[in-house]
């Protein structure tokens, strides 16, 4: 047999897991040697990191210091200091990138509009949306004055990007303002922002895999995925359709000998033909398959009641159908042959349906029931996420980069598990857009603003980088933008308890300059603080 894997136990590893999946891995190892153990692998990456004083997952994995940055990111302790230079046009690649700040533009390509651009940096401490205080970012208010100069009145569908992950969506989340009055906006998401690469084999090295996420790691990544206009396109776009009829089965009513196996297992085995037949699952722990025979087992330890894992237990079969299978007890997660054990039982359901169904009904699961306790998802964050979005999201993945893609499979989705695709469609770094509908009077103007918490870009406290604690902002002047743009300035306030390191806007504040105008060429500014001691 070939290929197995234990999967990662997806969210912040529990000891008991980890136990689990250690007392497995030797038997395991000496059977197939084969074997990556994601979720061994996440814990020694949590140990790697845990002086961090503050650790932020991004995209479902560990942002930075080689785990999933993409190229314009350090990935060897070096951050890429702007050479010493105060006023260098390039900033520093940052181990975490948090994305720079987007111009507004319209979704009607010649509205004859011009455009003023006004942003301001505002460095007062702030609280989260749960009133917690903010430890790192500032306030951003982005206002734009609409300008059209014709005989008629000009609605236009005003979109403003942002970059961020829905699970940050509720702290990042723009307020707008339309001429002064609060104004209600619809919020569109394009999908996963970055790409994908391979496993750290030593620093500098990487293999050939895609099994890491890369997300954005510099401001030109935005720039390549933006300035087509097809990403937007994608996000104003309907969702991908999936009608595919599926036969599921559901594992349900679990036993087992607990009290005597912590890490009691179950396992289903069967034989496909590959060419026919594709199998996704949610809320298994590990596989194992043989491509040579079409030979597959999927396990799941079983639930016990305090284990952080989801009681759901679903196989959706696509093409023809499985067949006969047998469901087997083990010690644990290992399923080695001689270890199997009585006293492990379920009721398995077969049921027909479509993949857009048994998905959706996964979804909801995850997003109401499940997200909460795994990875204590706060309710501000669901009640900030519209659910049609996430549910959009994680088709989008599953068809862009899983076992549904028409072009390749990514390997880190190639297993088929849809725990992934749903933990990551909540996490990944995307831009987010918000409409809103202005009208501009004939020879007038209209007065739009955006005012969101902008949480910056940083090197973590244990990477020994000497821009450890400096806090990085980016800022885009024409980046998928397609209104003509008569001004620009950039501002900061509220500075006394930050320190000005690197930036190419010309603030200074010794001389009292804290508003600059910006040159319509350049397309990118940056601005690299440090909060006083």
């Amino acid at each position: 047999m070939k290929g197995e894997r234990l999967f990662r136990i997806l969210g912040l590893v529990d000891d008991d897991l980890i136990e689990e999946a250690a007392s497995a891995s030797s038997a395991a190892a000496s059977k197939r040697r084969s074997a990556s153990w994601r979720a061994l692998g996440l814990a020694a990456c949590l140990a790697l990191v845990c002086g961090l004083g503050l650790f932020w997952f991004r995209g479902g994995g560990l942002a930075g210091i080689g785990f999933g940055g993409s190229a314009g990111n350090a990935s060897s302790g070096d951050s890429g200091s702007a050479a010493d230079d105060p006023l260098s046009t390039e900033g520093t690649a940052f181990m975490f990138y948090a994305g720079p700040v987007f111009p507004l533009t319209t979704l009607e390509e010649d509205a004859g509009l011009t455009a003023e651009r006004a942003l301001t940096w505002d460095f007062t401490p702030g609280t989260h949306a749960d009133g917690t205080p903010r430890r790192r970012g500032a306030t951003v208010a982005d206002r734009y004055i609409l300008t059209n100069p014709g005989p008629e009145a000009v609605t236009v569908t005003a979109l403003y990007p942002f970059a961020g992950s829905f699970r940050e969506l509720a702290d990042l989340r723009p307020a707008v303002t339309v001429d002064g009055v609060e104004t209600d906006a619809v919020l569109y998401a394009g999908a996963y922002a970055g790409g994908f690469q391979g496993v750290w084999q030593s620093v500098g090295q990487l293999d050939g895999s895609t099994l890491n996420l890369a997300p954005p790691g510099s401001w030109t990544d935005y720039k390549a995925l933006l300035e087509s206009g097809d990403y937007l396109a994608q996000a104003l776009g309907d969702a991908p359709a999936l009608d595919q009829p599926v036969t599921v089965y559901e594992f349900a009513d679990f036993e087992a000998p607990h009290g005597e196996y912590d890490a009691a297992t179950q396992a289903i085995e069967f034989t496909i033909d590959q060419e026919k037949t594709t199998v996704l699952t949610y809320g298994f722990n590990g596989g194992s398959w043989d491509p040579d025979t079409g030979w597959q087992r999927h396990s799941y330890f079983v639930p016990n009641g305090v284990r952080r894992e989801p009681e759901k237990k679903v196989l959706a079969v696509l093409g023809e159908d499985i067949g006969d299978y047998t469901l087997t007890g083990y010690k644990n997660g290992g399923c080695n042959e001689g270890e199997e054990i009585e006293g492990v039982s379920c009721t398995v359901t077969r049921r027909e349906t479509t993949l857009d169904a048994v998905l959706d009904e996964l979804c909801r699961y995850f997003y109401e029931d499940y997200a909460g306790w795994q990875y204590g998802m706060a309710d501000s964050t669901v009640e900030a996420v519209p659910y049609p979005l996430f549910r959009r999201a994680a088709s989008e993945l599953l068809t862009q980069y899983g076992v549904l893609s028409r072009e390749a499979t990514v390997d880190r989705y190639a297993d088929g598990r849809l725990d992934d695709i749903l933990s990551e469609a909540l996490s990944q770094e995307r831009v987010l857009y918000l409409s809103v509908p202005v009208t501009v009077p004939a020879g007038g103007s209209v007065d739009i603003t955006f005012k969101l918490w902008k949480a910056p870009s940083f090197d973590y406290g244990c990477s020994g980088s000497e821009n450890a604690g400096l806090q990085g902002y980016d800022l885009v002047t024409r980046l998928g933008s397609n209104l003509d743009f008569t001004r620009q300035t950039a501002a900061v306030a509220n500075t006394e308890g930050v320190e000005l390191v690197r930036q190419n806007l010309g603030f200074d504040l010794a001389a009292g300059v804290t508003a600059v105008e910006l040159d319509p060429a350049e397309e990118h500014y940056y601005l690299e603080i440090r909060p006083a001691e």
